[in-house]
């Protein structure tokens, strides 16, 4: 459904940050656009929650617009902060999702935390409460008036209203910290970097889009390293399917001449016995497979391209691995590579390199980082309308209204 105004007749029922858990206003306190209706939600079977967990500076904007594009496929619509709202949103509206940044439930500003002397990582500088509450409201078709963390000036801003959407991505650093709000996710996602790479793409993010200075990043990550640690990195073991970014295997270290970060080993590793989720694989589910594609069909710069698919084990949970170590270098050829893999989720032949060719400027575009994100995002097309049919089918008993 498009988005559309509330005009300022109209009155909803919203969870607010403060004072009475329930609290009837008017639609004309929050004069933006928003995403479809409490009711249409209801009546596609639910709002289905994703969750997305990273460090920051770890690709997670990228992994949402790839989502976003897979999800309003077919539409003329794409994913944009609700129209003439807070220019500091961190909210992205599609025609069937829409993505919040948890750092909007920051309970402290940039100057709180400095003072009590915490980062934005530790659980004491957010509000684990309103966050369940507020998503728990969402998934049962409630709108919500949820804060706004000011990125820019540091500041928390006054609330936005958030109806529910046919599919919420909840995107940031800790989705996966708090037990309830875990429990209120249908799929998860981690995406694991390693150091090095992620302090490259860190500089490059807030350097190019920042403006912050190198020694300021360096010390930023320093800082924060104990408490990703301590908070953000433990949440991995709970994630349905994770994106591990790793240095390639393809050069050895006493040859590498500057390319080996350019180079990535990407791993898409997928839990075994998800509800609504079939692990992808390369020629044959359940066997260890180690590929280097034909040269006359795949163009890739030195040092290659090799492709593994295995099964193992995570965390003590059974696990399928999907693994890309290089780069291509003509992305109309990925269609050689995708008609060997299977359970894609897709809904016609080539979809995974039509998306991919859709967003070539995107990073990641030519290595697996971007491959990977693609058919997760399929996957989680294909949850939603499993979940929704499923819904549809043995519709739940309508609770009375007091």
């Amino acid at each position: 459904m498009a988005a559309r105004s509330f005009s300022s007749a109209s009155t909803t029922t919203i969870l607010l940050r403060s004072g009475r858990w329930r609290r009837t206003i008017r639609a004309a306190a929050f004069p933006f656009r928003v995403s479809c209706s409490a009711a249409a939600a209801a009546a596609a079977g639910g709002t289905v929650v994703i969750g997305l967990a990273a460090d920051s500076g770890c690709g997670k904007t990228t992994f949402v617009r790839r989502l976003t594009s897979v999800l309003g496929a077919g539409t003329a619509a794409a994913a944009a902060p609700p129209w003439g709202g807070n220019p500091g949103s961190n909210t992205l509206l599609g025609d069937a999702a829409t993505v919040i940044c948890l750092d909007d439930y920051h309970s402290l500003d940039r100057a709180g935390r400095k003072e009590r002397g915490v980062t934005a990582l530790d659980p004491r500088a957010n509000d684990f409460d309103l966050m369940y509450r507020q998503l728990k409201a969402i998934k049962e078709g409630r709108a919500v008036a949820k804060p706004i963390y000011n990125h820019a000036t540091g500041l928390l801003d006054p609330p936005e209203l958030i109806t529910p959407p046919k599919i919420l991505v909840v995107e940031g650093l800790h989705p996966m910290y708090d037990e309830r709000v875990r429990g209120l996710l249908d799929f998860s996602i981690y995406l694991d970097i390693s150091s090095d790479i992620k302090f490259a793409w860190k500089i490059q993010r807030d350097m190019a889009e920042r403006g912050h200075s190198l020694e300021s990043i360096k010390a930023s990550i320093e800082a924060r390293k104990p408490d990703f640690d301590a908070y953000i990195d433990p949440q991995k073991q709970y994630a349905d399917a994770v994106i591990e970014v790793l240095p390639t295997r393809l050069i050895a270290a006493a040859d590498d001449d500057g390319d080996e970060g350019k180079v990535l080993r990407v791993k898409l590793i997928m839990k075994e016995g998800v509800e609504h989720f079939a692990p992808a694989y390369l020629f044959d589910e359940g066997s260890t497979i180690s590929w280097i594609p034909c040269g006359r069909k795949l163009s890739c710069s030195y040092p290659g391209i090799k492709f593994s698919y295995f099964p193992d084990t995570y965390f003590g949970h059974e696990v399928s691995v999907l693994e890309m170590d290089g780069k291509f270098d003509k992305l109309d050829e990925l269609i050689y590579v995708e008609s060997h893999l299977s359970n894609l989720s897709t809904k016609y032949y080539g979809e995974v390199t039509q998306q991919m060719l859709k967003h070539a400027d995107f990073p990641g575009s030519n290595n697996g980082t971007g491959l990977f994100q693609t058919i997760v995002g399929l996957k989680i097309r294909d949850l939603y309308e499993q979940v929704v049919a499923e819904r549809a089918a043995s519709p739940p008993a309508l609770a009375a209204v007091a």
